[in-house]
């Protein structure tokens, strides 16, 4: 270190005076510099293609602590979220505690006392002080010429707690912010000056400088947009936050990185702290040293620009799909399903006399508000109908379409007065015969688009003529009118004893809107367009252009979560009923923003891994790729990870086929392929929650007709999308609460220009090839049997189809719609090109 000064002070020395005092990094997008004044070496000029960051900055926090940080909650906030909210209660005292609130330790600010070299667009600085040695590598990515790699190294000179923070490169003012976002956390143009909105709902970007940990954050890069387009961003170096399981269990709740978008002084600018005081490798004995290692993106670009910078250049998440392997296609995957949905003993199914009505459900072994291990609920209405229909199978169609019927008519109340026409709750409880919600005595609004609406509205595409089921639609239609207010906002919930609302320290920022969009195509009455309109019109204003939402579990007080996703589709809808462009442009712009609800780190790799006894490889079990049911400091991603239903996966195929915007279609086949380490091998049911692994449904049955609906939709959306429309299907309404998925089967759609039915049957069609997922139609009239074959691998595909069919002549169509005329028979030769589609078209007899 002396002889690295004594270089750097007669190099100085032969220095124009002007010269001693600035150095600088430049190349043609960045130009940096620094300029020695009294208190050290400051940033004097960001300059990003001629314009310039306002309040450049440079200077440094370390954060030290003699002994372990205090981890007493601040009493301040101890009021919320209420006892009765178990799950997260002890999240809550944890993210009060000091460490994140970051008031911890003592906060030593400098700037560099001294250049030790300067060089080809590289400059080193260090500065000693009382506790530690700090030496800073500044350069400009060859690669990347917006940005800039730092790399920060500590000597401790005594024994302690160190946490380094990034530098303050530039900050800004409130007026001066664009938008700001830590994905996974918050996303806004304004600071929320309400904390506990701010941070436990992520409505808004918190005013005081709070960290939060890399378990619930998607991608690691804090991000802050100003008004002059100019974005800044901090992307921690690949590995320096937490594995999720490192090696044979799992390592989820590891803290290694802390992020906020603001320093320690609460000035807006993204920080990463790493190690994080009183955390692993944050005690170091005097004489220890530790490295950060990271990069400033500085670009004259919009926030998701940068962002997909972050994930895509950095990250590598579009080359995560190369390491992916298959073992179970995803159509044998339903086909297995159904074995088990139409077994009682492995679905849970039940019957209960109810009001002179047989009604049927799955049990649910969850925790459900006055439940004595009684519950009952029925997940996916749309699923259950399209598969009974498309399979003609006469055990859904005898032994449960009818009962689950009967559970949604008597799942509304039909008492005259406040709540007539809601939905009673989302679970029937045998034993005190009773419908009730999940998490306490309310009813929501969004309970009514949900339970009633979508699920009535499904059934009703395949039983237009069920007039019992109509009326019920109707109720509901009108009371969900009645309860919206003038200017288009509804209520989070009423209290069933009072008829007050509650909950209403936060908005109803969820697609309640949805459910007249609904009523409109079931009811062809303008009025309920017109009204769902209005409420699209406030959502846009209050959610989407504010990136605040609210979520519709009720175990984590309804924090953000998969209903996000849900609205994008929402205004998919709602755009092609009235070819608004407004509605076009914010459902993008919310599929946009719900990127951001999928894990895009640590890197999946080939590393030896065990879990449960198998082995198996890091990519197997990767968090990338994968949704959360609800993310930020209080969501259930914190303790089990993200979770396997990629409800997600078809809309984002159809946002790419919008906008050819390739993070949509490589997120939705990220979540979708290869994950057979998470699917139960006797029953072929994923797992809920990332921790479970193969498991399977455990306490939630149902979860299995989601994973029906979700992945039929996906598969579906893929051909329509390779085969440039050529083949579609009509969808029908959104499945309630876990995403955007669609049903089918309700009406016949096309294949290269043959009109068509869906049709699956087991023992129809078999590949050799896991890869090769496919899903079959009809044309009864004509005798036409088509296999719609998709190839879900990155490499070419060379299979062999076996089919239950005669042998003769048959057209096999390409994506384009170029058909050539071929043998089939029992055995049928299959060829396609990366993540391609072919179409194979039969005459049966």
């Amino acid at each position: 270190m002396k002889r690295y000064i004594v270089l750097a002070f007669l190099w100085f020395s032969a220095q124009p005076a002007d010269a001693q005092q600035r150095v600088s990094l430049e190349n043609g997008a960045l130009k940096l510099r620094w300029t020695k004044k009294e208190s050290g070496w400051q940033l004097s000029d960001v300059t990003v293609h001629k314009t310039r960051l306002s309040n450049p900055s440079g200077e440094y926090t370390l954060l030290y602590s003699k002994e372990k940080p205090d981890s007493t909650p601040d009493a301040t906030y101890a009021q919320f979220p209420g006892e009765q909210y178990h799950y997260i209660v002890p999240l809550w005292k944890e993210i009060t505690q000091p460490v994140q609130m970051n008031t911890a330790g003592e906060a030593f600010h400098f700037y560099p006392a001294e250049v030790i070299h300067h060089q080809n667009n590289a400059v080193t600085f260090t500065r000693e002080l009382g506790i530690a040695t700090m030496t800073t590598a500044w350069s400009i990515d060859p690669d990347y010429p917006a940005d800039l790699r730092v790399k920060i190294s500590l000597r401790a000179k005594q024994a302690g707690y160190f946490s380094i923070a990034t530098p303050t490169i530039a900050t800004s003012s409130e007026k001066n912010l664009k938008w700001a976002g830590i994905p996974g956390h918050f996303q806004s143009n304004a600071i929320e000056k309400d904390f506990i909105k701010a941070f436990g709902y992520m409505q808004g970007i918190p005013d005081k400088p709070v960290l939060v940990r890399e378990r619930s954050t998607t991608t690691l890069s804090p991000y802050m947009e100003m008004k002059n387009n100019i974005t800044l961003a901090v992307i921690p170096d690949p590995g320096t936050g937490r594995d999720p399981w490192e090696l044979n269990a799992k390592t989820q709740n590891t803290w290694l990185l802390g992020l906020s978008l603001m320093n320690r002084k609460a000035m807006l600018t993204p920080t990463a702290y790493h190690p994080v005081l009183g955390q692993k490798g944050s005690l170091l004995q005097a004489g220890d040293s530790i490295t950060f290692s990271f990069r400033f993106s500085i670009q004259q670009k919009d926030w998701y620009t940068v962002y997909k910078h972050a994930v895509n250049d950095i990250y590598h998440f579009r080359d995560f799909l190369a390491l992916k392997k298959t073992k179970q296609s995803l159509t044998d995957r339903i086909l297995a399903m159904h074995r088990y949905l139409i077994d009682d003993k492995t679905s849970l199914w039940r019957t209960e006399a109810y009001k002179g009505m047989r009604i049927g459900a799955q049990a649910y072994l969850g925790g459900v508000y006055g439940s004595n291990k009684d519950a009952m609920k029925n997940s996916d209405y749309g699923a259950m109908w399209m598969l009974a229909n498309i399979m003609q199978d006469t055990v859904l169609q005898e032994t449960r379409l009818p009962y689950a019927r009967n559970f949604k008519l008597q799942q509304q109340e039909h008492q005259p007065g406040f709540f007539y026409g809601a939905a009673a709750g989302q679970y029937y409880l045998s034993k005190s015969k009773r419908f009730t919600e999940e998490w306490g005595p309310y009813v929501e609004p969004v309970g009514l688009t949900y339970y009633m609406l979508m699920d009535a509205g499904n059934v009703l595409l395949f039983e237009p003529n069920d007039t019992a089921l109509t009326a019920t639609l109707q109720r509901a239609a009108d009371r969900l009118l009645r309860w919206m207010e003038p200017n288009g906002r509804w209520q989070v919930a009423y209290d069933h004893a009072t008829q007050q609302p509650l909950f209403t320290e936060v908005e109803d920022l969820r697609p309640t809107f949805y459910g007249l969009v609904i009523a409109y195509k079931i009811l062809h009455d303008k009025k309920y367009l017109d009204a769902a309109r209005k409420g699209a019109d406030w959502y846009i204003k209050n959610a989407v252009e504010k990136g605040r939402f609210l979520g519709v579990c009720g175990d984590t007080r309804f924090a953000p979560d998969f209903a996000t996703g849900q609205s994008a589709q929402a205004l998919l809808e709602l755009y092609d009923l009235t070819k608004d462009r407004k509605y076009l442009n914010a459902a993008i712009a919310t599929a946009k923003l719900y990127t951001t609800s999928i894990y895009t780190h640590p890197i999946p790799t080939t590393a030896a891994k065990t879990v449960n006894g198998i082995p198996r490889q890091d990519w197997e079990i990767s968090q990338a790729g994968l949704s959360f049911e609800h993310g930020g400091s209080l969501g259930s991603a914190n303790y089990r990870g993200p979770i396997l239903l990629a409800s997600h996966a078809g809309m984002f195929v159809r946002m790419f086929a919008l906008t050819g915007d390739s993070l949509f279609l490589n997120m939705a086949r990220a979540g979708a392929l290869g994950r057979d380490a998470f699917v139960d091998p006797a029953t072929s049911v994923a797992s809920y929650y990332w921790d479970v692994m193969n498991k399977g449904a455990g306490p939630y049955p149902h979860h299995a007709w989601w994973q029906v609906g979700w992945i039929t939709d996906y598969l579906l959306a893929e051909a329509k999308m390779r085969s440039g429309s050529k083949v579609k299907f009509p969808r029908g309404f959104i499945t309630p609460k876990v995403g955007p998925h669609q049903a089918y089967g309700f009406a016949p759609g096309e294949v290269y220009g043959t009109k068509a039915d869906l049709l699956l049957k087991d023992g129809l069609l078999r590949a050799d090839s896991p890869y090769l997922d496919y899903y079959c139609a009809i044309n009864r009239e004509q005798r036409k049997l088509f296999f719609i074959l998709l190839n879900n691998d990155d490499e070419p595909l060379h299979t062999t189809l076996h089919a239950d069919v005669q042998p003769g002549p048959a057209v096999q169509f390409a994506a384009d719609g170029s058909r050539k005329t071929i043998t089939a028979g029992k055995t049928i030769p299959v060829q396609l090109p990366p993540y391609g589609i072919q179409v194979i078209e039969v005459n049966y007899k």
